[in-house]
């Protein structure tokens, strides 16, 4: 009988998805597996009548890795644990996924996902008896045991594009231009583009800040003959009181979003600058995947399926010291990947004279 494996995209999405599906479809199908691509995430396995499509074995083709998003669709809503029902309920609903993955007669599922994803399908895996092997994505590159996730390389150059674009209107105008950037609980994203992008402030959850040593900051600039300035901060840092800004988004989802203001209103009542403030927002997670997020996919897919075909289930595919391997998904859901503010990114932006914020 033909092998039968599954794949799915959970979460948040982001560049390089497509890409990974693709790798893998093509890699199953030089073995002679069919892959069906299950749709919505896990949304797609609730209900009496799983909804799925048959992935061609030639993989999905070329215009298709080179857009953003999934062609498979995905949810960051509802865990199948405690799934919200209409009447306000919650449910246990990963008997419906074990049904249908059994009516598909599928052997494996292979998800992309963060480390949220990962933790809540790996506990779905053990209760409901299938096979799983994962594949990392998100763009705040925090999964635990890999250097890389899926879509983080992407984010960051729009990041870093969005810096190079702001740096005109600045000098033009005389201006403090703070760039709100995501990244959850890490702030990999603001450290990187902060770098690369050449920001004079880079504010991340890791390292405490003080709003005085920002404005010292900002005199030194001044100092040199600048007349702007450009603060980038990852959506996660809290005010100096140790409170964290969030976004109320209605239907019970509040988000991070509004630090960028905050620092805002406290250089207005500490300087006379003018400041203006640009949230990125969900730019950082759409458009072309770069080469680098396409490469990485590629790998990570084609090694999801070589640890079907080897039967090593429960372990994730991986970057660590440069190069392709796996390590188990109970190891990886146990750690969040975060900046060490002793580490060499952090050493490099200091030694390029840009603030953490921490210094005077």
């Amino acid at each position: 009988m033909t092998k039968k494996i599954g794949i799915l995209t959970s979460g948040g999405d982001c560049a390089g998805l497509n890409a990974a599906i693709d790798a893998v479809a093509i890699a199953a199908g030089q073995r002679g597996w069919e892959t069906y691509g299950i749709m919505n995430g896990t949304g797609g396995l609730l209900g009496d009548t799983p909804e799925y499509v048959i992935l061609p074995k030639e993989g999905l083709g070329e215009v298709c890795i080179r857009q953003g998003g999934t062609v498979l669709g995905t949810t960051n809503k509802g865990n199948p644990f405690a799934y919200p029902m209409p009447d306000g309920s919650v449910k246990d609903r990963t008997g419906e996924i074990a049904e249908n993955i059994k009516k598909l007669g599928i052997e494996c599922i292979i998800g992309i996902g963060g480390d949220g994803s990962l933790e809540i399908l790996s506990g779905i895996a053990k209760v409901a008896g299938f096979e799983l092997v994962w594949i990392p994505k998100t763009i705040d590159n925090d999964v635990g045991e890999t250097e890389l996730a899926i879509g983080f390389d992407t984010a960051v150059m729009k990041a870093t594009a969005a810096l190079d674009d702001l740096q005109s209107t600045a000098a033009s105008h005389d201006r403090v231009m703070i760039l709100e950037v995501m990244g959850r609980d890490a702030g990999h994203i603001a450290l990187e583009a902060g770098i690369a992008g050449g920001a004079d402030v880079i504010l991340i959850p890791e390292i405490p800040y003080k709003i005085n040593n920002i404005v010292k900051k900002m005199v030194e600039l001044k100092q040199t003959g600048m007349n702007y300035a450009r603060i980038i901060v990852s959506e996660a840092v809290k005010t100096e009181d140790g409170e964290t800004p969030m976004i109320d988004q209605g239907k019970d989802q509040i988000r991070y979003g509004g630090i960028g203001e905050y620092i805002k209103r406290q250089l207005d009542s500490a300087t006379a600058a003018e400041v203006r403030v640009q949230v990125l927002g969900h730019i950082q997670r759409g458009g072309s995947p770069t080469w680098n997020d396409r490469i990485l996919a590629k790998l990570l897919g084609v090694r999801a399926v070589d640890l079907i075909e080897q039967g090593k289930f429960g372990y994730m595919a991986a970057l660590q010291d440069g190069k392709i391997t796996e390590v188990p998904v109970d190891k990886a859901v146990q750690s969040c990947r975060t900046v060490d503010p002793k580490g060499a990114l952090v050493h490099t932006a200091r030694r390029l004279g840009i603030s953490m914020g921490d210094q005077g």
